[in-house]
C-alpha cells in the first residue's frame, strides 16, 4: 500500500455499550467510521475523517494502528466522544436505543487534510447531509463517490440530503429508507427514482436478504454470505460499503465486473465482521481468509 489513501472514509467516531439476548460489552468502539474503515482498510490504504473527545482511550486507537488506517483525518476535541447504548431482541434484527449522547460529535465539522483531497475514492458515511456536502466541496474531483444515509436525514434535512445525493456515484440505503425517500413501495420504482436524483447507480441494503444494485439498464441482485450464527450485527451494513469501496479502489476500475465482484466482497467482509463484537473479528482477519470465503461464496451463487 502507498503512503497516501486512495480511499477516504468520513462518518461518525463513538463508543458503544452493545446488548444481545446473550451477551452484554460496555464501552467497545464503533462508530460507522470505524467498522467502514476496517473493512476497507483490508483493500485499501485508508484515510479516516472523524471527531473524537479527548476521553478517547489509546486502545481504540492502536486497533486502527494496527490495520495500518491513516488518522490524519481524526480530530481530538476537548470533551467527551459519541456514546451509543442499543439493545438488540432475540432475532438479532430490531433493536431499540437506550442512550445517544453526541459529545464532540454534536459540533463536528470535517476538515480533510491536503493529502485526502486528491484521493480518487470517498465514501461519506451516514452523517448529516450538510457535512457531507461540506465534505465534497474539499474534495479534487474524486473518481468515484459512495454515500449512505437513514430515515433521520430523509426526515429532517430532505433538501440537502437530495443536493448530495445529486453530486455522487452511487447512494446506498436500506429497503425501508428507499421507500420514505421516494414514497414508492416496491423497490424497483424507488430505485428508479432515485436513480432520476442523480447517481449513477442505487445499492439497496436488504440484511440477511443481500443487496440490490440498480442502473439505469441492469439490476443486480446479490444474497448475503449465510451464517449459522453471529454475535453481533452492530456496523454489518457500514463494513459492506468499506469492504465494497476498499475493493473498488484496489481493482480502481469501474465496469460492471469490478462493481459486482466489489459487492460480493463487501458481503464476505460484513460477515466476519459480526462474528465478534466491535471491530474483534475485523482486526483478525488475513487476505487468504478474504479469499477463502469469497470463492465460497462465489461457489453458492453458480448457477451452471
Amino acid at each position: 500500500m502507498s503512503a497516501q489513501p486512495n480511499l477516504v472514509v468520513v462518518g461518525s467516531i463513538g463508543i458503544d455499550t452493545i446488548e444481545t439476548p446473550h451477551e452484554k460489552q460496555p464501552d467497545i468502539l464503533g462508530g460507522s467510521a470505524s467498522y467502514a474503515c476496517a473493512a476497507s482498510s483490508l483493500f485499501s490504504r485508508t484515510g479516516m475523517v472523524g471527531v473524537v473527545g479527548t476521553d478517547f482511550p489509546d486502545l481504540h486507537r492502536q486497533v486502527w494502528g494496527a490495520m495500518d488506517i491513516d488518522l490524519s483525518g481524526v480530530q481530538t476535541v476537548e470533551g467527551e466522544t459519541f456514546k451509543w447504548h442499543g439493545v438488540y431482541e432475540a432475532n438479532m434484527d430490531n433493536r431499540s436505543t437506550i442512550s445517544t449522547e453526541l459529545g464532540v460529535f454534536a459540533d463536528f465539522s470535517p476538515v480533510l487534510p491536503g493529502e485526502y483531497r486528491k484521493a480518487p475514492y470517498l465514501f461519506l458515511g451516514n452523517i448529516a447531509p450538510e457535512l457531507q456536502l461540506h465534505v465534497l466541496e474539499q474534495m479534487d474531483d474524486p473518481k468515484f463517490v459512495l454515500v449512505d444515509t437513514m430515515d433521520l436525514w430523509i426526515n429532517i434535512a430532505r433538501e440537502a440530503l437530495e443536493k448530495v445525493v445529486a453530486k455522487v456515484t452511487m447512494l446506498t440505503l436500506n429497503e425501508s429508507e428507499a421507500r420514505l425517500l421516494t414514497g414508492e413501495q416496491t423497490l424497483l420504482a424507488a430505485a428508479k427514482h432515485l436513480l432520476k436524483m442523480g447517481p449513477e447507480y442505487v445499492l439497496i441494503k436488504k440484511g440477511e436478504s443481500g443487496s440490490m444494485l440498480f442502473t439505469h439498464k441492469n439490476i443486480f441482485m446479490l444474497h448475503a454470505y449465510p451464517l449459522e450464527s453471529f454475535k453481533d450485527p452492530t456496523g454489518a451494513g457500514d463494513a459492506f460499503a468499506g469492504g465494497f469501496i476498499g475493493k473498488l479502489a484496489e481493482f480502481d476500475e469501474l465496469s460492471p465486473v469490478a462493481i459486482r465482484q466489489a459487492m460480493a466482497y463487501g458481503s464476505v467482509v460484513a460477515s466476519f465482521g459480526v462474528e465478534e463484537f466491535s471491530l474483534g473479528r475485523l482486526t483478525g482477519i488475513e487476505r487468504e481468509d478474504i479469499e477463502n470465503r469469497y470463492a465460497e461464496f462465489v461457489e453458492m451463487s453458480r448457477i451452471s
